[in-house]
C-alpha cells in the first residue's frame, strides 16, 4: 500500500512541476503595472489543474505520513537508544613523547690513540 501511494505521490510531484512550468509568468506585470490590475487573476484551465494537483499532492503527503506512523514501532528513537547499553569503546593508548622524536645521532667514535 505504501509503495502504491509513494508512486502516485511521485507522479503527482512531476505533473505539478510540469503544469507550473507551462503556465505564463505574470510576475513582471506586478512591477511594470501591466496586465490586469484587479484583485483576482483570471482563472485558467492550467490554474485549475494546478490547484487539483496541489490538493492531491498534499493528500498523498498526509497519507504517507499516516502510513509511516502506523507501521513504525511505538516509542521514540531516544527511548530505544536508552534501552540498549552503549558498547564500551576503548581509547587507544597515546604514544609517548619519545616515539615522536627522531632518533638521537650516534656519538662519533673516539679517534684511535697513538701509543
Amino acid at each position: 500500500m505504501e509503495v502504491v501511494v509513494l508512486v502516485i505521490h511521485l507522479i503527482l510531484a512531476l505533473a505539478l512541476i510540469g503544469v507550473v512550468l507551462l503556465q505564463r509568468s505574470e510576475g513582471a506585470a506586478l512591477l511594470s503595472g501591466g496586465g490586469s490590475m484587479t484583485g483576482r487573476p483570471s482563472v485558467t484551465p492550467l490554474g485549475k489543474v494546478t490547484w487539483a494537483l496541489a490538493v492531491a499532492f498534499i493528500a498523498t503527503s498526509i497519507a504517507l505520513t499516516i502510513i509511516a506512523a502506523a507501521g513504525s514501532e511505538r516509542g521514540s528513537v531516544v527511548d530505544r537508544l536508552g534501552a540498549q547499553p552503549a558498547p564500551a569503546a576503548e581509547t587507544p593508548a597515546l604514544p609517548s613523547g619519545e616515539d615522536l622524536l627522531p632518533p638521537a645521532p650516534a656519538e662519533p667514535a673516539a679517534p684511535p690513540r697513538a701509543d
